[in-house]
């Protein structure tokens, strides 16, 4: 796991770090064997098998422009990590979170980077929509630990923090 090195307020102030503050929702289910999504919709369809976090404060196009450049980048290796907090906290800070999972997945010189609505981490190297904001990722929704699914699935807040290493 990643440790979070502080919390999220802080990471502006590095290019190769964004943060997206979230909430679960009674449909999530993170069962999709292939994606995880993130968006900014206040609702949530049983269908939504990939959707793990819904309310999300931001949108791929909001990402500095460095931080998407840097994704472009077909070596970079881009992380994931979901922070969520307990079902009736107000909010989950990404230093100390309840539950913990990541996903690492690279860039991809196709990526768009953006949509202002949703975003999706990819286990495939599909790049063709602008809500893709990893490829080749080494898990997707239904890999997330299941504590983490339950306490989404009770609404509890989460912090999606994006971290991309640069290639060298």
């Amino acid at each position: 796991m990643s440790d979070f090195e502080g919390d999220a307020d802080a990471s502006p102030a590095d290019p190769f770090v964004e943060v997206v503050r979230a909430t679960g929702h009674e449909h999530v289910t993170a069962e999709h064997a292939s994606t995880v999504e993130l968006t900014t919709d206040d609702w949530l369809t049983p269908a939504g098998d990939c959707i793990v976090g819904v309310e999300a404060d931001r949108g791929p196009r909001d990402f500095s422009a460095e931080f998407r450049e840097t994704c472009r980048d077909a070596d970079a290796t881009i992380t994931a990590t979901f922070a969520v907090g307990e079902p009736n906290d107000d909010a989950v800070g990404v230093d100390d979170p309840a539950h913990v999972d990541e996903i690492v997945g690279r860039g991809d010189p196709d990526l768009a980077l953006l949509d202002d609505r949703s975003m999706v981490g990819r286990t495939s190297d599909y790049t063709e929509d602008e809500r893709t904001i990893f490829v080749d990722g080494d898990g997707a929704a239904a890999d997330l630990d299941r504590d983490l699914v339950d306490a989404l699935a009770d609404g509890a807040p989460m912090a999606l923090r994006l971290e991309v290493d640069p290639a060298e």
